[in-house]
């Protein structure tokens, strides 16, 4: 089937869950109205369904080629992107007086949700330039914006992102990439990357690279590494692109999903050096790609939240088309749909659950995205910061978590079928699988969250605070609709608070416990945030006789199924480091 958007989950969502509403009704984006975001979001998912959407199964099958240095991308790809850049979409929440339109940055990821649903590998690419774009506005020179940011902007040009070489994954400090200071102010930058998002193609006419090097005389680690704008072709006087630069895509990768989008081994200075020009300032590169970090990471959330939603649409038409075997009472010559099976519609409910679960936490963190940008009380702002800064491993890791978990199930609704390439089922399952590692594995966000967020004590507290009105609202309403839910989420609310404050302890005398715990502390942390936002979603159905029974029933369903491990999970955040630290026996290698 064909991707459809969820316009009024995702509507409701951002304006009656995450807040958008509250802050439009504050004047936060000026003159902009509720009117105006729904018909962003109608027009954003009719594109998504009507053009991106389409060729999703061709970029899977044909993927990329590549040949003599030239990567030409699936048919459709090109003009898709053309469309979709002429649509304005590219600079939805940029600066307006580089070409952005300067719409709230959580409008922009609810169409980041759609353009991924549609089609992950496709998508994946203006991502990283919208990331670009940030960077190059906070931290590059006036020079270097009047240059380039506009066509970033625009589209007209996309960016990537150069981190990863061969010795240095997640340890960008092992980098070796080289920068060499130039005469003219420049740099001359030589080495090799792996890994690289559309680090070429066929898009478009110039690709703007930002790279991580490291100067002769820089310090060890990662107090050493500096960012630089390193064009493929250097533009003209005019703008317009002229001479090749000395960077080259090496190879396209063959990967287990997204195969429409081109992921190249980059090398830089076959000659004299690819010419780069400094962003930020020299051994203070961690800085700035840290801007474009955050962005991508909350991004990436949202592309989990995107394929689970795909798989979900996709695995329910099936699920209600499919007939299969009979149910009790049935006659010998009817069938039933396997939706009438009670193991399908729980692996369905998980599905639904989880997706809208994660789809609230990244929409939440998106509003505390716009929060610390417009606020206009410098307060309001550092505690909008302070929220972001907590949500933003957690929206990264517990939706592409889910996306990993939600396609698999996609796969087992469809049987056999979901085993087979035609249906689809399994590309989503594959493509979903990278969305967990790139941009800082799930594993370094739970170790982030709890060695360098935790200690955001206002901000956590808030958090707490907060989940603890949802529970109370719940268990006031006394719904019977909502049956075992606020007590499922008081007890869940109750082990992540006990676990939270267990876990700061640690963080002063026992690093190894408290990194031993991070990952499931990470998935509690989502568990009981996700469970207390669909509450809210709920509660505010009811309150505007908006669609409330279907949302009361998935928060009942998300509460009384997945609220429940969140003991499970403090136990092992509070118990299971000794049999985790202690455990080398078991790891022996037989080889």
């Amino acid at each position: 089937m064909t991707y459809q958007a969820p316009l009024a989950d995702i509507g409701f969502a951002l304006k009656n869950g995450a807040g958008l509403g509250a802050a439009l009704d504050e004047g936060l984006f000026g003159e902009l109205t509720a009117d105006v975001v729904e018909a962003v979001l109608a027009e954003a998912g009719r594109l998504a369904g009507a053009v991106i959407a389409p060729l999703n199964r061709v970029g899977d099958k044909f993927g990329a080629s590549f040949k003599d240095g030239v990567v030409t991308t699936a048919t459709g790809w090109k003009e898709a992107y053309t469309t979709w850049r002429n649509g304005g979409w590219n600079g939805l929440a940029a600066p307006t007086e580089w070409g952005g339109q300067g719409l709230p940055q959580s409008l922009n990821i609810a169409c980041i949700e759609m353009w991924n649903a549609a089609s992950m590998a496709f998508a994946v690419g203006p991502l990283l330039t919208i990331a670009a774009i940030d960077a190059l506005h906070a931290h590059g020179s006036d020079v270097l914006k009047r240059t380039y940011l506009e066509k970033l902007v625009t589209g007209e040009w996309t960016g990537t992102m150069q981190l990863t070489e061969p010795q240095a994954g997640s340890d960008v400090g092992a980098l070796r990439t080289r920068a060499e200071r130039a005469p003219d102010g420049s740099y001359r930058i030589k080495g090799q990357k792996i890994f690289i998002t559309y680090g070429e193609h066929d898009l478009t006419d110039n690709i703007v690279h930002f790279v991580l090097a490291r100067l002769p005389d820089a310090p060890p680690g990662t107090r050493g590494i500096s960012l630089f704008l390193v064009p493929k072709f250097l533009p003209n006087a005019d703008g317009s692109p002229g001479k090749r630069n000395d960077v080259r895509a090496h190879s396209v990768e063959h990967k287990l999903g997204i195969h429409g989008s081109p992921t190249c081994t980059m090398i830089l200075g076959d000659n004299e050096g690819a010419v780069g020009y400094l962003i930020g300032e020299e051994n203070a590169g961690m800085a700035c790609m840290f801007t474009m970090m955050n962005r991508a990471r909350l991004a990436i959330g949202v592309q989990g939240v995107g394929i689970a939603e795909a798989a979900t649409q996709q695995a329910l038409a099936y699920a209600h088309d499919r007939k299969q075997g009979r149910t009790p009472g049935m006659k010998a010559t009817e069938s039933a749909p396997l939706i009438a099976y009670p193991d399908v519609k729980r692996m369905l409910l998980t599905m639904r659950a989880l997706t809208q679960a994660a789809r609230a936490i990244c929409y939440a963190t998106a509003v505390a995205l716009d929060r610390s940008e417009r606020a206009t009380d410098v307060a309001a702002r550092k505690a909008a910061h302070d929220r972001l800064s907590l949500l933003t491993p957690v929206a990264k890791a517990f939706s592409t978590d889910i996306a990993n978990e939600v396609t698999s199930l996609g796969v087992q609704v469809h049987g056999g079928m979901g085993f087979i390439e035609e249906t689809g089922a399994a590309q989503l399952f594959r493509d979903a699988r990278i969305a967990a590692i790139y941009e800082g594995t799930n594993g370094i966000q739970a170790i982030d969250l709890v060695t360098r967020k935790l200690p955001l004590t206002e901000a956590v507290a808030a958090h707490l605070a907060e989940l603890r009105s949802i529970v109370d609202a719940a268990s006031a309403s006394n719904d019977p609709a909502l049956g075992w839910a606020p007590l499922r989420l008081k007890e869940a609310l109750d082990s992540l608070t006990r676990a939270t404050h267990w876990l700061i302890q640690q963080n002063g005398k026992d690093a190894d416990a408290a990194l031993a715990g991070a990952s499931p502390y990470l998935r509690l942390f989502g568990i009981a945030t996700g469970g207390c936002y669909l509450a809210r979603d709920a509660l505010a159905a009811v309150r505007l006789g908006d669609g409330a029974a279907p949302r009361l029933a998935l928060a009942r369903f998300f509460a009384e199924n997945f609220a429940v491990q969140a003991h499970g999970l403090e136990r092992t955040i509070v118990e299971g480091a000794p049999g985790l630290i202690g455990a080398e026996a078991a790891l022996t290698w037989y080889g």
